[in-house]
């Protein structure tokens, strides 16, 4: 698997890199001898920039990770968030909060159940509207000074943020959804980005794993399986959206592979510094996935594929687009 630099930071990450957070949570039933598994598949494939958040699983996720990475911690370029508030009584009850003490106290939770001395990279999950950034990345900051946090990263910041965040500490990674039905960053975010030095890490770079052809219809997922919430899967979206999907397939069909393997592709062909993280929790779509990164696209195919249609709906019901381009 080829490499590449990881924004302002020394290190390098691989091309592709993997989402964990289904692994524990929102998308149907879990196995955790066969996360675990993937887990080490991929490490020995080369994919070894892994992607967690404290608030995957109540925390569950990044346990997993620390059972997974025993004995290999040093193989792998760690990617863990913090910012979500949830009740444990009542999951679905989130709050933001970026205060400096709470920076300090979740880090510290997340160093323990991820067994580990550091975090190579340390996202704020979502911007607090209640603390200045400054703040925030302040204390950040001094998480690197203190040797626990090697590298900053943000989530779904906006243009705006991100410059004012880079002011207080370099900021190497902003992490946000980018796939070719989620595209709304690029007309301001991905140009700060590149001003900035940031790399663009692109989560759901398959549609929420709509973009696979894998869903046929509503009832394929399980009963609590997230997705159910978002409106791009639910009534007249839903159709429309699979009709895109269609299109996307008899493209890839006529190439040689599938659809997700042409959605991600065409992630890769937005530039080096642009790292899709798939998440995956099986073996077998994660061979998939590292098979992408070979295929080249010509100009003609790429334009073929950003004529399709954008998808139909937002990406999350209203609460949740209000916590995003924060």
């Amino acid at each position: 698997m080829k490499q590449v630099p990881l924004g302002n930071s020394t290190i390098q990450i691989s091309r592709i890199g993997l989402g964990c957070m289904g692994m524990s949570e929102f998308y149907g039933a879990t196995d955790d001898a066969e996360s675990i598994a993937t887990i080490h598949h991929a490490i020995d494939q080369g994919v070894y920039f892994l992607d967690t958040a404290d608030m995957y699983g109540m925390g569950k996720n990044e346990e997993l990770l620390a059972r997974a990475l025993a004995g290999r911690r040093e193989q792998v370029v760690l990617a863990t968030k913090f910012g979500f508030i949830r009740d444990p009584q009542a999951t679905e009850r989130r709050g933001i909060n970026g205060k400096p003490a709470y920076v300090k106290q979740a880090c510290e939770a997340s160093l323990r159940r991820l067994k580990t001395d550091y975090i190579d990279l340390y996202y704020q999950h979502r911007v607090d509207p209640e603390t200045p950034i400054e703040e925030t990345v302040g204390a950040m900051a001094e998480l690197v000074k203190e040797g626990k946090v090697r590298y900053l990263g943000l989530s779904e910041a906006s243009a705006a943020t991100l410059k004012r965040a880079s002011a207080v500490h370099p900021i190497s990674a902003l992490q946000s959804e980018y796939s070719l039905w989620s595209r709304d960053i690029e007309d301001e975010v991905i140009p700060a980005c590149r001003e900035l030095g940031i790399t663009l890490v692109a989560y759901s770079p398959l549609g929420r794993g709509f973009l696979t052809g894998q869903i046929k219809r509503f009832e394929d997922f399980a009963p609590d399986d997230f997705r159910r919430t978002s409106p791009r899967f639910q009534g007249e979206n839903f159709q429309k959206n699979l009709d895109l999907v269609h299109e996307l397939e008899a493209i890839a069909s006529e190439k040689g592979f599938n659809a997700s393997q042409l959605a991600l592709a065409w992630v890769l062909s937005r530039g080096e510094d642009i790292v899709p993280i798939p998440g995956t929790k099986r073996r077998t779509y994660l061979d998939q996935n590292i098979q992408a990164a070979e295929i080249v696209l010509s100009a003609e195919d790429l334009q073929r594929i950003n004529a399709l249609a954008h998808a139909a709906g937002s990406r999350y019901p209203e609460v949740g687009m209000r916590m995003v381009n924060g």
